[in-house]
């Protein structure tokens, strides 16, 4: 279990920080870009995956919130079949996390290439739109849906106060082995300490999902 000692962000302290926020959308927009231009073949691998196993779209967006309480849509690849959202409510009361979150290690709506672009984060690289868009950044809180902010304290709502990220703290370490106040715990940590070095840290860590996956699911 995780230390649940209360954080509460400066936000003074995190605007003086406006060397910081400028690198990181600097770098953010130059390294999605390459990304998105690297790793095109390895989008179309998973784009035909995709189609083979399962008729529908490739992409699938979804209404998230970010930074300021900012509505916008993320795009992910498709890791579920096509009528996932319809099936969500006879699967709440399996939900494995407690919180606004829903998680279910054995999802039956996964396809079988959805597990493993889960399990390896691949389901996220088309986030590198949102990225260059500036909805997101490479790193930061994950954006949560609107149904669960709806559910959030005045302290949970302290993830919003940065742009949310593609992958994070919580993301490159415990993954799915903690609940959603954990999730938050490692959130508020995460900004109250972010720097480039941080940042850069984490990331490397995210790659190295690549290879060897987490607790995914």
């Amino acid at each position: 279990m995780l230390e649940t000692q209360k954080i509460i962000i400066d936000k003074e302290a995190l605007a003086r920080k406006k060397g910081y926020h400028l690198v990181k959308r600097i770098f953010d927009f130059c390294a999605s870009l390459c990304g998105l231009i690297l790793l095109s073949p390895l989008f179309l691998v998973v784009a035909l995956r995709i189609k083979f196993e399962d008729k529908g779209p490739i992409f699938y967006k979804q209404r998230r919130i970010g930074k300021d309480e900012r509505e916008f849509y993320m795009y992910k690849f498709r890791s579920m079949h096509v009528d996932a959202d319809k099936r969500l409510a006879e699967l709440k009361k399996q939900n494995e996390v407690e919180g606004p979150m829903f998680k279910m290690k054995n999802d039956p709506r996964i396809t079988k290439i959805g597990q493993f672009i889960r399990k390896t984060s691949i389901d996220e690289l088309p986030q590198l739109f949102n990225v260059i868009r500036g909805e997101m950044s490479l790193i930061g809180p994950r954006p949560p849906l609107p149904s669960e902010v709806a559910q959030y304290t005045d302290y949970d709502k302290q993830r919003l106060l940065v742009v949310p990220g593609c992958s994070g703290l919580w993301q490159a370490t415990v993954r799915n082995s903690v609940g959603f106040s954990e999730m938050v715990q490692l959130d508020l940590e995460y900004i109250q300490k972010c720097s480039v070095w941080f940042d850069l840290k984490i990331l490397f860590l995210t790659i190295k999902i690549l290879f060897k996956p987490n607790s995914a699911y």
